[in-house]
Order: structure tokens, then C-alpha cells, then sequence
């Protein structure tokens, strides 16, 4: 199982570093001060460290040729999967926070709230999904959402003719709080998706750089990210 990816995205700072040179972007990555750009972190959340992000940009501009350091990230001639690696590590710098996930359990945290059932778990890759999951989650509070989640997880174990006993099995217990704190997190994290500078990050685990996209548009594609 892969984890899918969320991180709540300034997009007015990611369209300033994407509108940057490469060589000052490289230069302020190098004197550290691109970490001005970078926003303060929710602190009940995780996000990549800065100097791990920063050695994977310099790290892509050691490894990519034909780089013209004068231009942007969006007029290099690259391929798209090379321009979408570096986007998605600028976009991950203007993160606030990161929620992830292993793509199986997502099932239990969404669908419920969904009026229609999710087909494979690609379909959580979707922004779409996401916009309609929000919508839904918008109209219950944080408590009444993760109980109704574990709800329907014990359901689902029933159903499977699966016991409920801790006696039974003692991984029910520390699964129905993990449940339980997951789908309150999750409630949280996208509870703060409410500002149009806000913008969300959709990727999983080994996914392809250029199926990673912001607000359901692709990382490569200049129109639609820096509009």
C-alpha cells in the first residue's frame, strides 16, 4: 500500500518561486534565503524538512542538462516529467502542512461522506473527489465525522464476520484510535483549505512526477499554475 500525499499549499509564494530565474531560485536556495518564502508551519502537522528540500533542488539542477539558468522552470527545454519534479519540490517548500495517508484506508475516510462510491483508489489522485469530500465535511463538526468513521469501520469489520472483541484480537483497540485520530486530522487539515491563496497538493508515494497536480491542474503546465 502507497500513501496518498495532501499539502495545503501559499500559492501566491509557489507562483513567486515558479516565476523565478533558475539561477536566482538556485542562488537563494544556496544562501538560505528562500527560506523567506516559505511558510510558517501548522504545527500539528509534519512537512518536509528545509534542508531536505533544499538538497533536492540542487540536487535535481546537478542531475538535468541543458538547464538555461536565465529562464524560468517553465521555459527550460525538458521534458515534463523533469519541469513537474521541480514544481512539485517548490510547492512542497510553500506548504503549510502535509496530511498523508495509506490509500486503503482512505476508503473509510471519505467514502462514507461521498453520495457515490469510489471505484479504485486512483480516484483519490482526483481534486474533484477532493472539492466534493470537502463540501460534504463542511457540514459536520470535527467530533461527529471521526465517530462516524469508526462507526462505520466497525461496520465494515461485522460485516466481514470479523470480532469487535478486544479479548479476540488486541489490535482493535490501537486501530480504532488510529482511526479515530486520522480522520480527526483530516477533518482539521482540510478545514483550513478555505482561502483562495490556499491551494491543494495531490500526489502519492512512486507516483510519476507528472500525475502529481495543484488544484487539479499538472505541475508542468505554466497556463494553469501561474494564472
Amino acid at each position: 500500500m502507497a500513501d496518498v500525499i495532501l499539502n495545503l499549499v501559499h500559492h501566491s509564494n509557489f507562483q513567486k518561486l515558479v516565476s523565478m530565474t533558475l539561477q536566482e531560485l538556485f542562488e537563494k536556495v544556496e544562501d538560505s534565503s528562500l527560506r523567506n518564502y516559505r511558510p510558517e508551519l501548522d504545527s500539528r502537522f509534519h512537512r518536509d524538512f528545509d534542508v531536505d528540500l533544499e538538497g533536492d533542488i540542487m540536487e535535481w539542477s546537478d542531475k538535468i542538462s541543458d538547464l538555461v539558468i536565465s529562464e524560468t522552470i517553465y521555459s527550460q527545454p525538458i521534458k515534463e516529467s523533469e519541469i513537474a519534479e521541480l514544481t512539485i519540490l517548490l510547492a512542497k517548500w510553500c506548504s503549510f502542512s502535509e496530511w498523508r495517508c495509506w490509500d486503503a484506508r482512505l476508503f473509510l475516510y471519505v467514502e462514507p461522506m461521498l453520495e457515490y462510491n469510489i471505484p479504485n483508489s486512483n480516484d483519490f489522485l482526483k481534486f474533484s473527489l477532493w472539492e466534493d469530500f470537502m463540501s460534504s465535511l463542511s457540514k459536520t463538526d470535527k467530533k461527529s465525522y471521526s465517530e462516524s468513521v469508526v462507526l462505520d469501520w466497525m461496520s465494515r469489520r461485522e460485516e466481514l464476520g470479523e470480532t469487535m472483541e478486544p479479548s479476540e484480537d488486541p489490535r482493535i483497540l490501537p486501530t480504532m484510535s488510529s482511526h479515530s485520530t486520522s480522520s480527526e486530522l483530516l477533518h482539521i487539515f482540510l478545514d483550513s483549505f478555505d482561502s483562495k491563496n490556499i491551494s491543494l497538493l495531490i500526489g502519492r508515494e512512486y507516483l510519476e512526477y507528472e500525475s502529481w497536480s495543484l488544484n487539479g491542474s499538472y505541475l508542468y503546465d505554466l497556463e494553469e499554475i501561474v494564472k
